[in-house]
């Protein structure tokens, strides 16, 4: 007797975040409501830490962009998950780090301390310690 495996690999699928794609130069004041539901809906769901905001389609970063993150940013902190932006313009970048809001950036390399005792270079000549 055979049992058919079943697609894909849970513990990834789990891992993986879910996506939600902010479109258009101005998201509408009516619409942030729906976009934090989803964001909620999509943490609940897939059962992701994370959802990953596309937001390459925002247009020029303004305070309505900054609150409708803060509003989704908070969303996902209260149902156990946050969000991680994909593709901020660098004006946008700017902007949350002037409000002092830092959100995780998708393909951000994490800032870390070097180990202790690692040498990036050595000179020639140099004791060894």
């Amino acid at each position: 007797m055979s049992s058919a495996r079943p697609s894909g690999l849970p513990l990834v699928d789990a891992m993986t975040p879910a996506d939600i794609v902010l479109a258009g130069p101005v998201v509408a004041r009516d619409e942030v409501a729906g976009l934090c539901d989803d964001v909620r809906a999509l943490l609940e769901t897939t059962g992701a830490p994370v959802v990953v905001c596309d937001v390459a389609g925002l247009g020029p970063p303004g305070l309505a962009a900054v609150d409708l993150l803060a509003r989704l940013e908070l969303t996902a902190k209260r149902a156990g998950g946050r969000i991680r932006l994909r593709d901020p313009a660098p004006a946008l970048h700017a902007l949350l780090d002037l409000v002092g809001l830092r959100f995780e950036m998708e393909g951000q390399p994490e800032q870390r301390e070097p180990p202790l005792g690692v040498e990036e270079a050595v000179e020639p000549g140099d004791p060894a310690v």
